[in-house]
């Protein structure tokens, strides 16, 4: 469940009263995680993916809440407009940027009237390593309009001392609300997340495994990438065909320099993990593979057939990753074709891997890794995942007469799309499988429209929403029930 799916009235669900309310949903109905997509700040030229946003560690400011500012004084409630009459189902981020920019205007002002905050020196002396970086680059994109960093003069683009000196100096006022609004994402979101820790609720999180191009990571690390001359991608990232896709999914993000990554003792990606493992209890690393084979394609072409493999530095990475951070809390998002190496990496250092039970009825049985017979407890299932179709959309749409067969088989009986979902979220309960994890959409048994991600189209995503009063007490009461009778309580 994605924060962006949260009922709220300001167009796209935010960390405010119904986050917690959902905290206090999930206590109701003895579940022990919270899983959620990357928490990154999303562009509108990626169609708002929270896979593939302006920074790594950048929080989205779209999920602020103005109720939550209003509560620490930043906001009057005089101040807050006419709500616009937002879409009850479906996110409408263009809105909201335009109707929360003039909030945050406000309360900008607002924070830099008062005393100055010790709170906030540290927070920007704490994250300074991404933060500066950061608000400039989303300082100097306004300045340019939206341009790609790659399109700037040439000093800037190639961060040429003097230029970045004397866009400072420009600019300090627009660089200053960006490091406000980081400020006050990670004050909101860490108070949500310690709510949800008190109430016995692990929040699970997401790394995207690639950045995008037009991103501050790019831009202040290019020599992390494999990037031409003139700062563009020389090879992107993608996958090859696979189920979801027959000419496979070419993403567009640049590759990793693993070389030059090598050199540096991974230390970007030591301090990505180090901060996400400090926002969350655990994370999920989203294309797992790419740590041990990438798949990369020439830049320029329309689809991702014609790439190749090339192996990743995965053995010194991750000796450096646990020699840093001991415990690690990760685990591998396998899915798709998986090899014989990386099924190796998984196993020698026990990342719990990811089972899918929409995956399960078709092909061998004795030999699918989705189905439940076949799960060792180092796992954790899905009923579905963002990439897939609802359960019920699912079962109504996208599965043949003799994958429904096979699944009323293992179910041992027939059943309607109005319960589907509740079959395999009970399966998934009553598996070996150590963590099961339940999309909202089939807690509620919604169809095709409520799906969030189709993998390979750019437009229609991530915009399905909850609406208020769905997580009524009969739901959590059901769901607590099947918790409680498969030892997950």
């Amino acid at each position: 469940m994605h924060v962006t799916s949260l009922p709220a009235k300001y167009g796209v669900g935010d960390l405010g009263p119904e986050a917690y309310k959902f905290a206090d949903f999930l206590k109701a109905a003895g579940q022990n995680y919270w899983q959620m997509l990357p928490l990154n700040h999303t562009t509108a030229k990626t169609g708002y993916s929270p896979y593939n946003c302006f920074s790594a560690f950048a929080g989205n400011p779209l999920l602020i809440s103005p109720d939550l500012l209003c509560q620490e004084g930043l906001l009057r409630k005089a101040e807050i407009p006419v709500v616009p009459a937002f879409p009850a189902e479906r996110a409408d981020y263009d809105k909201v940027v335009a109707y929360k920019g003039k909030l945050f205007d406000t309360a900008f002002a607002r924070f830099r009237s008062r005393p100055a905050s010790e709170d906030y020196a540290d927070f920007v002396q704490e994250h300074r390593a991404w933060l500066e970086p950061f608000s400039l680059f989303v300082a100097l994109r306004r300045r340019f309009k939206g341009r790609a960093w790659s399109d700037w003069p040439a000093a800037l683009r190639d961060r040429k001392a003097g230029a970045l000196d004397a866009a400072r100096n420009e600019l300090a006022e627009q660089i200053e609300r960006e490091r406000f609004l980081q400020y006050v994402f990670y004050r909101q979101y860490l108070r949500l997340k310690r709510y949800c820790n008190e109430r016995g609720i692990q929040v699970a999180g997401d790394i995207p495994i690639y950045v995008a191009h037009d991103s501050a990571d790019v831009w202040s690390c290019p020599d992390l990438f494999k990037l031409t001359r003139d700062k563009r991608p020389r090879l992107v990232a993608g996958v090859p065909p696979d189920y979801f896709s027959k000419t496979g999914q070419l993403w567009g993000n640049p590759v990793y320099d693993w070389k030059r990554l090598e050199e540096t003792r991974f230390e970007w990606w030591i301090r990505r993990m180090k901060h996400n493992l400090l926002l969350f209890d655990f994370v999920r690393v989203d294309h797992f593979r790419g740590f041990v084979d990438f798949w990369e394609v020439p830049a320029g072409h329309k689809t991702a057939i014609r790439g190749r493999w090339v192996q990743a530095p995965h053995a010194k990475f991750f000796r450096e990753l646990f020699w840093q951070i001991p415990f690690a809390a990760i685990f591998a998002e396998d899915l798709g074709y998986i090899t014989a190496d990386v099924r190796e990496v998984v196993s020698t250092y026990g990342f719990p891997r990811m089972a899918v039970l929409q995956f399960a009825f078709d092909g061998d049985p004795t030999r699918n890794v989705h189905m439940p017979h076949n799960y060792d407890e180092n796992l954790i299932v899905y009923t579905g995942t963002h990439d897939n179709n609802t359960t019920r959309g699912w079962f109504e749409k996208d599965i043949t007469k003799q994958t429904r067969q096979k699944l009323f088989d293992y179910l041992g009986r027939r059943a309607g799309p109005s319960e589907i979902s509740w079959e395999l979220i009970r399966v998934a309960m009553a598996s070996v499988a150590r963590i099961a994890i339940v999309p909202m959409q089939d807690v509620l048994g919604l169809a095709s429209r409520a799906r969030m991600n189709h993998p390979a189209n750019s437009k229609g995503n991530w915009l399905w929403r909850m609406r208020p009063g769905q997580t009524t007490p009969r739901v959590a009461e059901r769901l607590r029930k099947l918790t409680v009778a498969y030892g997950r309580a």
